[in-house]
């Protein structure tokens, strides 16, 4: 991999982006922050995110991702434009891109990732799979004639892969992920409490207080500020771990249903190396506690979770470059030739 050739993951939640010989370079919100009345960008990633909810009517703060596609192309153009310009600003040379996308990718949802990578200084670049990506930056030898499965869980998706041989035999992407249980906690704390909280304290307690497994022996309780429903008047309510049961085990139950429908569309040949393999859990998603030991009960199989959960697919996303050659599927040249607009 040259020196300036970089892997982008591009999630909905965080965009993630790895250099060769300097790791992890960028980790911010996917967050732009744009006038209204102008329509010109005023911050991207951190600073952008620190003004959601607490922004003049005339300055909104927009995610430009959604469930793991491009919503808004404008802003996702910009934004990356803005990263890429970061991290290789000093750099002469137009870097290789890779850009890791949903397993489920559409052709119109794919271009729009290529242009904004394109529009951003790109001279080439590739598309692959974050479960493949995943998989790579979790150190796994994807070129061996044995069966992996990887359940990359991010901000707006899930996708799961059994690969084997350097490419994918059977996926699924679904849209169970660590926003849809963001937001569950919202509901559910409107309907049990009659509390409204914003994203970010829903985030705040599926890290510290919620827990997938009701076996484990784990209780925490925070206060969470809001605004009641019945006064209209902020306030302060206790959740504990158990209040969250409801929200968050009805999201895992229907993840880990989507995993079992890909195992039994698996080959019985790699069915045997992942019952001895395990599944691999990676993104952000990963480290909702509890989340590990209950599929592992549930899939009567083992899994763990990689050792850098967060940044692999961004890892694995920039070194898919060097293996472009190797890898069967899911990893795509999608270079726009010259005058091709």
């Amino acid at each position: 991999m040259a020196q300036n050739d970089i892997g982008i993951d591009l999630g909905t939640t965080s965009v993630i982006i790895y250099m060769e010989g300097k790791g992890i370079v960028l980790n911010e919100p996917t967050v732009v922050a744009v006038d209204t009345h102008t329509g010109d960008v005023l911050e991207v990633g951190e600073k952008a995110y620190q003004m959601i909810g607490r922004t003049p009517a005339r300055i909104t703060a927009v995610r430009p991702l959604k469930d793991g596609v491009i919503s808004d192309y404008k802003l996702t153009r910009e934004m990356v434009k803005r990263f890429v310009t970061k991290v290789s600003a000093t750099q002469m040379i137009k870097p290789r891109v890779a850009v890791c996308v949903p397993a489920s990718i559409t052709g119109i949802e794919s271009d729009a990732a290529k242009e904004a990578v394109v529009a951003a200084g790109a001279r080439k670049v590739y598309l692959i799979d974050e479960p493949i990506a995943a998989a790579i930056g979790s150190g796994l030898d994807i070129m061996q004639p044995s069966g992996i499965i990887v359940l990359d869980i991010g901000g707006g998706t899930s996708d799961i892969a059994v690969i084997s041989l350097g490419g994918k035999v059977q996926s699924a992407s679904v849209k169970i992920a660590g926003n849809t249980l963001d937001r569950e906690i919202v509901r559910h704390l409107r309907t049990q409490y009659h509390l409204l909280v914003g994203e970010k304290s829903a985030e705040l307690l599926k890290r510290q207080v919620a827990c997938a497994d009701k076996e484990l022996d784990f209780c925490a309780q925070t206060e969470v500020k809001g605004r009641s429903l019945d006064t209209g008047l902020p306030v302060r309510q206790k959740v504990t771990t158990q209040d969250l049961y409801e929200p968050v085990c009805a999201c895992i139950e229907e993840l880990t249903n989507a995993v079992h429908r890909v195992l039994e569309r698996t080959p019985p040949e790699l069915s045997g190396d992942i019952y001895e393999h395990g599944l691999l859990l990676t993104g952000g998603g990963a480290l909702l506690r509890g989340l590990d030991s209950y599929m592992s009960r549930q899939l009567k199989i083992k899994v763990r979770i990689s050792d850098e959960p967060i940044n692999c697919v961004a890892i694995g996303t920039g070194k898919s470059i060097d293996l472009q050659d190797k890898l069967e599927t899911g990893f795509t040249d999608v270079t726009p030739r010259p005058g091709h607009r």
